[in-house]
């Protein structure tokens, strides 16, 4: 659609006076020009102002108004260079911290004074750490790029759950790097984008009485090459996990911490890690998800079809998932993907057809999502 058809259609469905719609003209074509064009989940040939008109129009006349308001006024999109920031700033105020910190609490010393008496230590350490993607998400390419020369591309894995061989040639580039036939990783760093509830990371299944999620498969995986390799054979013995978040949610950040020391205290296997550190790039705050008297919540109940709830979206422990997975209400979108934490009328996609085989609401997603399973 031409971009300047698509505004004419957005003021007719919208039925705004001349001076109305020049006025939103002008902020919907810099919002998308400077953001929500960047989108990478768009279909070929949609871009921001067309995937709007669309979405619009999915609402009664009277309700387009609630909705256009809630984009307005509510959505908070984080884009590319934010992200990009997230990642370059990862290194330096979080990895370089607890590496200080960490070589302080070995030598008995503030940590003021370890760069001068244990810079060497330093430089160690930093090689004994290793970085795991949990998903995609985690932008190890970034990563990489961004600490040339102060980390080797040895340090970085695409995931978490990696076998025998790999673990083996880890080590092997490890000890060739330090000339140590005895060295072994210290810190390792597991790295996704984002956090909504952190079930998906982390959670235990009361009915079968076990842990599940991506930390409880990286011990596998772990459990696994060790077995295969013999004891001590990947880690040193006072190894640290840390788990850092790009973007977390307030509610996340408390799920986590909580379920860490719970699964830290209950689990027993092969290889666990001595302690268990978790750091985020960013903290949204309390307040951001959408609040249940906000009139767009009426329409995240009404406009719904439940045919979009999966075993996945159940896990989250709320059934209808209007506001989202887990009932977060986040009122968010991504650059490259949008969370299922956020408001289904952002994301979700369906036919008019429900579980039932009924006629039930076609939703239109304003930011299309890719499905990403944990």
């Amino acid at each position: 659609m031409n971009q300047d058809l698509g505004l004419r259609i957005l003021g007719r469905i919208m039925d705004w006076g001349d001076e109305r719609a020049r006025e939103e003209f002008r902020w919907i074509q810099l919002m998308a020009r400077l953001k929500y064009d960047g989108y990478r989940d768009f279909q070929a040939g949609m871009r921001f102002i067309e995937s709007l008109v669309t979405w619009l129009q999915q609402f009664k006349q009277s309700e387009r108004e609630i909705a256009y308001h809630f984009v307005r006024q509510t959505l908070v999109y984080i884009g590319s260079s934010e992200m990009q920031h997230l990642v370059e700033q990862f290194y330096p105020r979080t990895v370089h911290e607890r590496l200080i910190w960490t070589v302080a609490k070995d030598r008995g010393i503030p940590t003021y004074r370890v760069l001068a008496d244990a810079h060497l230590e330093v430089e160690q350490l930093r090689r004994q750490t290793l970085f795991m993607g949990l998903s995609d998400g985690a932008r190890i390419d970034i990563l990489r790029q961004s600490n040339a020369g102060r980390l080797t591309n040895e340090q970085f894995v695409v995931a978490t759950q990696v076998d025998g061989e790999k673990w083996k040639d880890l080590i092997s580039n490890l000890q060739s790097d330090l000339k140590n036939t005895d060295a072994r990783f210290r810190l390792i760093y597991l790295i996704d984008d984002f956090a909504g509830t952190g079930m998906s990371f982390i959670r235990y299944d009361v009915e079968n009485e076990m842990w599940k999620g991506k930390l409880k498969r990286f011990y596998g995986s772990v459990n696994a090459a060790l077995e295969a390799m013999g004891e001590g054979s990947i880690f040193t013995p006072e190894w640290e996990l840390c788990i850092h978040y790009y973007i977390a949610s307030a509610q996340s950040k408390g799920f986590i911490n909580k379920r860490l020391k719970e699964m830290q205290n209950s689990l027993e296997i092969n290889g666990q890690a001595k302690t268990t550190y978790s750091s985020f790039g960013t903290v949204l705050p309390n307040s951001l998800p959408l609040d249940p008297h906000d009139p767009f919540n009426n329409l995240t109940q009404n406009y719904y079809n439940d045919i979009i709830q999966t075993k996945h979206t159940d896990i989250g422990e709320v059934t209808h998932i209007g506001r989202g997975f887990g009932g977060c209400a986040l009122p968010l979108a991504l650059e490259h993907n949008t969370p299922n934490n956020s408001v289904a009328l952002l994301w979700a996609e369906s036919g008019e057809i429900d579980k039932n085989r009924r006629m039930a609401h076609a939703m239109r997603p304003l930011f299309r999502r890719r499905e990403r399973h944990s």
